[in-house]
């Protein structure tokens, strides 16, 4: 790894004050073994409150983003790694698509597909496959048993031989095709529609996440925050988040939040 993560409690007050809005991954950042609790929620609620802008940054399909952004307290989400991006305006859902995102990405899913699994029968896909648009999520854990993680790590290679980009969540493999990632996503969001939506600049976020595919994120926000579980993937990360949370999952999220809205307290 390329940097020491530093302890949350031991962040800067001063530094810290500069942060505007609170970008987010969800499965075990937000979520704690897949389940949204009543404190987590009421996190999200406690940083809108304090004036925070709020974008949740996901591997979860278009289905799931349409409910998040009509129903969550956040200011925009964006999907599928980066495909493209939800919010509401005058009352209506809208939406970005990352112009780096295939036009036609169903054919080359579906080729992809055939071979992970010729080369892994037992793969299932994701539950939540029906509702994606752009990428194939192979469930390794959620609703199957674990995956040793040397099989986790062949997946990712054949799919990267197929030429996908593949990146692993604390729950899927998720590959596309496509030059974007959640960075990408996060930024044609912001430069096309930031202004409009009046988010906050793009040096003013803080971003927090559990895993490899946060990484994007991790190298290029100053201010970037892992929960304690991302310990579990610090051996395949270039790119570490500069803080870590002393909780895993809902709870370092919790923990993250509680300090950040203080601050406006």
């Amino acid at each position: 790894m390329s940097r020491r993560m530093i302890p949350w409690d031991e962040a800067s007050d001063a530094e810290l004050s500069r942060v505007r809005g609170i970008c987010l991954d969800i499965d075990e950042t937000l979520s704690t073994r897949g389940k949204l609790t009543a404190e987590a929620y009421a996190a999200l609620w406690a940083l809108k409150n304090a004036g925070y802008a709020v974008v949740p940054i996901t591997g979860r399909p278009a289905g799931w983003c349409d409910q998040i952004a009509r129903f969550w307290p956040v200011d925009a989400v964006v999907g599928e790694n980066g495909a493209f991006s939800f919010f509401m305006k005058d009352g209506k859902r809208q939406r970005l698509t990352t112009p780096r995102a295939p036009e036609s990405p169903r054919a080359g899913i579906e080729k992809l597909g055939e071979a992970v699994l010729r080369g892994f029968p037992q793969a299932r896909w994701a539950s939540d496959q029906a509702y994606r648009e752009y990428d194939l999520a192979v469930d390794f854990c959620e609703d199957v048993p674990a995956w040793p993680r040397a099989e986790v790590d062949r997946l990712v290679a054949l799919c990267e031989r197929e030429g996908a980009h593949a990146k692993v969540s604390s729950i899927h493999v998720n590959a596309w095709f496509g030059d974007y990632d959640k960075f990408a996503g996060f930024t044609h969001l912001l430069d096309s529609a930031g202004a409009a939506l009046g988010l906050p600049t793009a040096g003013e976020w803080l971003f927090i996440g559990d895993s490899p595919n946060d990484e994007p994120l991790f190298a290029r926000f100053e201010f970037s925050v892992g929960v304690a579980n991302l310990g579990a993937f610090a051996d395949r990360l270039k790119h570490p988040p500069r803080y870590l949370t002393s909780r895993e999952s809902g709870a370092g999220f919790c923990e993250m939040a509680s300090r950040m809205a203080a601050l406006r307290s």
